[in-house]
């Protein structure tokens, strides 16, 4: 009893011995099992032979007690090194092939080993080696010791392992026996760190002080959208990878944050507004939100209030109708080419045979004819008959002044004001080609437009 007071005293010691080393996941280690001892290899010059001769007699040299015999506390360093305390409990029977009197064996014993786990990168087989040394007694006599290990712990998982070891003890005093001991026991690893208490140690916790989930290595994902919260731009509502966790309520491609109407989808040109008349201004800025209009006038059309196609912002005469090469305002006299192109519709107007009255084609050039008249409010105009020389002559004279007459009412009915229009007629006095010919005849059945 008293040398396993000293056992357990000495444990104490070794426990205590390096307890703020560097902390890593688990640990710390605790095994319980059983030990066996083995006096047959005494080594140079014994007289039972070498280190290893017989090493695996288990029945003629070990002694073993069939109970718990052996309890181990073991602190990681760093960098795969560990320190183990451990004590053990014995009887000796045997001494190599030699009986012996039920003598009681004490080992108290400190090793620092090195982990080769990472060298053959496994993390349920872990082979180890290590030296250290301690003090043995068998009955009342004790030597202190030289220690050398090689070991393995296989861990089923993270926590829990067996651990299988030899030592060999090589004594300081020539009274107690160079010997190996052998033990196997359970081994359990604790004692890793994790301040946020989210199951993840500190070591491996990108967020330590954080409660997080373990697909984000520890961080958190407040939003539970499937974004760890220092990749969300919107760490406090759910929302879509694709705007980095940020939600899109109308599901129009751009995210609340950036959407100036979140609730109602739009364009993201338009950063998330809507346009319902396609004018490039949102409809919230818009003052004609369903008629097409320059952002310059609020989304609405630029007015011309005179109708003559120049927009009153670009209009110098908005309210009377101009000419778009005058800036909307009336030209007061046409140029060379609009008369001549006035005369070119005039001398297609065509009539029916005989008479005053229009071809019904001939709406359209007449139309044409109304437009230039109205370009030019300030000039007055005189409408010409002529025909060709095909009966009588004071026939003619009627003729022409009927078909003047009927150019200039159709004008006057389409806007034309009556007082800038005269009309005459010219019978065959003018001819502009032979009156021998067919086509000579057409060409001088005519209506012509001067300037007064």
């Amino acid at each position: 009893m008293k040398n396993l007071s000293r056992l357990f005293f000495a444990m104490l010691i070794v426990l205590s011995f390096n307890a703020n080393a560097q902390d890593e996941n688990n640990p710390w280690k605790i095994g319980i099992g059983a030990n066996a001892v083995d006096f047959y290899p005494v080594g140079e010059e014994a007289p039972l032979g070498e280190y290893f001769d017989e090493y695996f007699n288990v029945t003629d040299h070990w002694n073993y007690l069939p109970s718990l015999s052996r309890v181990s506390v073991s602190r990681y360093l760093s960098d795969g090194f560990t320190l183990t305390a451990a004590g053990t409990i014995n009887r000796i029977d045997k001494i190599g092939d030699t009986s012996a009197d039920d003598l009681s064996y004490y080992g108290l014993d400190g090793t620092i080993s090195y982990s080769f786990a990472n060298l053959i990168n496994s993390e349920s087989v872990e082979p180890y080696l290590g030296v250290g040394g301690g003090y043995t007694w068998v009955d009342d006599i004790g030597a202190g010791t030289l220690n050398g290990t090689l070991g393995i712990n296989y861990w089923f998982s993270e926590n829990i392992g067996v651990t299988v070891q030899s030592s060999y003890k090589h004594s300081f005093e020539d009274y107690l026996a160079k010997h190996f001991q052998h033990s196997v026991g359970l081994a359990i690893k604790f004692g890793g760190k994790d301040t946020d208490g989210d199951g993840i140690y500190d070591k491996d916790d990108a967020c330590p002080d954080v409660p997080g989930l373990e697909a984000f290595n520890g961080c958190p994902d407040s939003d539970n959208d499937g974004i760890e919260d220092a990749k969300d731009d919107c760490p406090n509502e759910a929302g879509l990878a694709e705007f980095n966790g940020c939600p899109d309520t109308d599901s129009d491609g751009v995210a609340d944050k950036d959407d100036d109407c979140p609730t109602v989808a739009g364009l993201k040109a338009l950063n998330g507004c809507p346009d319902a008349d396609g004018d490039g201004v949102a409809d919230k800025d818009d003052e004609c939100p369903n008629e097409k209009g320059p952002s310059a006038n609020k989304g609405c059309p630029w007015p011309d209030t005179d109708g003559d196609g120049v927009l009153d912002k670009d209009d110098q005469c908005p309210n009377e109708a101009g000419t778009v090469a005058n800036n909307g305002c009336p030209e007061i006299e046409p140029t060379e080419e609009v008369m001549k192109q006035l005369n070119e519709y005039a001398r297609t107007i065509l009539f029916d045979t005989g008479k005053a009255s229009f071809q019904a084609e001939t709406d359209a050039v007449l139309q044409a004819m109304v437009a230039i008249f109205k370009e030019y409010p300030q000039a007055d105009f005189s409408i010409e008959g002529h025909t060709d020389s095909v009966g009588s002559k004071t026939t003619n004279q009627l003729l022409s002044e009927r078909r003047a007459n009927a150019v200039r009412d159709y004008l006057i009915a389409n806007g034309i004001n009556a007082d800038r229009l005269t009309a005459a007629g010219y019978g065959e006095d003018y001819p502009i080609a032979s009156n021998k010919t067919r086509n000579g005849r057409k060409e001088n059945r005519r209506v012509e437009v001067k300037l007064k």
